[in-house]
């Protein structure tokens, strides 16, 4: 679906393109708790987990962040609203090695920084085994003002950047950065910017969205259109309500593509043999898609960069993958080997 030639064309364009994006920016902090390190508490009898090591990286809309900069882009400008405490500072600083543009990341004293403790404690052998999940996160709506701010750093963003990525991550309704009131201002930047990419992955609310190029995987794609089974059915019905292609993921098959002809055409996933993680794949998919099209890429090749990334990415356990370009080009000649 896509040659060498136009290939390696696309990814060199990779480093000049700046990308906008819009969403929860979670903290995942890794607590290491080594075997044979076992305490008590005296008062309570329970054991005390001791923590040796500390990791801190970006998730949710950073994990996207995290692909985009493995790609190699130029610059990614997120907006987002974070704590004004020790979390959002651990948050900011995990940013440090990545080329992003910090100045559109807001911080609310009224807000925590939404955070994902993961406690990981080593068994037998040295394996490492996750443990009861910690979340930290604001359970209620931004405020109007904040919701404002929100809007106007998002036209200064799309201003500045060649495509947007809108991670609507929070499942329950209004209490993350994509509030209704930053999905109706999303939409009068697509109606008054018909050129300008706005590149949508929701978890829940997929269906909500009228404008815009729609990502999500084979069930959000199915719920999103309200159809029961069939994929390109789904597919169909979703370009015709925006006006603009259509990335459903399926697993292994690949990346359905559909067009506002009602045209709809599977793109090959590139198979791999072993154990596979498939957490984060549909983000690094994203980014490579998004980067894709940027670079001047029509939908097809799109999904098939987004199929090349994402076959490396599942192949890296126990963690949320990333990939590389030279790692995008040594996928494309191993399996194009003749």
């Amino acid at each position: 679906m896509i040659t060498f030639e136009r290939l390696t064309a696309l990814l060199d364009r990779f480093p000049r393109l700046t990308v906008g994006l819009v969403g929860d920016l979670f903290l995942d902090r890794y607590l290491e708790i080594p075997r044979g390190a076992e305490e008590y508490s005296i008062e309570t009898g329970l054991e005390a987990y001791q923590v040796t090591r500390v990791r801190n990286s970006p998730g949710a809309l950073g994990t996207v962040m995290n692909n985009l900069a493995a790609l190699g882009v130029g610059t990614i400008r997120p907006v987002t609203v974070i704590g004004d405490d020790g979390h959002g500072y651990d948050l900011l600083q995990s940013l440090a090695s990545l080329p992003v543009d910090t100045r559109h990341i807001l911080r609310s004293a009224r807000r925590l920084t939404p955070t994902y403790t993961k406690p990981l404690r080593q068994g037998a052998g040295g394996v490492w085994q996750e443990l009861h999940r910690l979340d930290v996160r604001t359970r209620e709506p931004l405020d109007r003002e904040t919701l404002d701010q929100v809007c106007r750093e998002v036209d200064e963003v799309a201003r500045t950047s060649g495509g947007l990525i809108v991670l609507d991550q929070i499942s329950e309704e209004n209490q993350g950065v994509v509030h209704g009131a930053v999905r109706e201002h999303l939409a009068g930047i697509s109606r008054n910017q018909l050129e300008k990419l706005i590149y949508i992955d929701s978890r829940v609310f997929l269906r909500r969205f009228h404008f815009g190029t729609l990502k999500g995987n084979r069930s959000e794609i199915l719920a999103a259109a309200g159809v029961e089974a069939d994929a390109e059915q789904a597919v169909r019905k979703l370009t015709a309500r925006t006006g603009r292609p259509v990335f459903c993921t399926v697993g292994e098959e690949g990346c359905l593509v559909g067009r506002p002809s009602g045209e709809t055409t599977l793109v090959p996933g590139y198979r791999v043999s072993g154990p596979v993680d498939i957490v984060g794949a549909g983000d690094s998919a994203s980014s490579g898609i998004v980067l894709s099209l940027l670079a001047g890429a029509t939908d097809i090749e799109a999904a098939a960069v987004a199929n090349l990334v994402a076959s490396i990415t599942v192949q890296q356990l126990g963690t949320t993958g990333t990939a590389t370009p030279q790692q995008v080009i040594d996928r494309w000649q191993e399996m194009h080997a003749t």
